[in-house]
């Protein structure tokens, strides 16, 4: 299901913390222990927001606890679309992330000049 990074940012600003659990603690099919699988849309678009007073990086969040979630029992499967190269992802989200990355997710790179893809 693909969801815009900077959506789930949006959203967070106005619900808070609960947005950080719908994407990932609480995602999964109902009444069952089967993971919901998202598409995460311009990752690297959005930017830190604050709710009551707190900066998340919001993203940086999400992606750690299905991390957590992958690694574990449940192989949460995470899907995104960016248009950062390895280094701008490590310097928006940190080393941490971009490790967690590597082991997540299957590069699929295009040529800098190649038409765009999605129709």
């Amino acid at each position: 299901m693909p969801v815009s990074c900077r959506e789930i940012s949006f959203q967070f600003a106005n619900v808070g913390f609960d947005v950080i659990h719908r994407y990932s603690r609480q995602s999964f099919q109902p009444y069952s222990d089967t993971p919901k699988t998202y598409c995460f849309d311009d990752l690297g678009l959005e930017s830190p927001v604050q709710c009551w007073g707190n900066t998340c990086n919001v993203m940086a969040e999400i992606l750690l606890s299905r991390y957590d979630l992958y690694v574990s029992q449940h192989r949460m499967v995470t899907h995104v679309t960016t248009n950062l190269n390895s280094g701008e992802l490590e310097e928006a989200y940190g080393p941490r992330v971009r490790s967690r990355m590597r082991e997540m997710f299957n590069l699929v790179a295009f040529e800098e000049g190649s038409r765009d893809k999605r129709g």
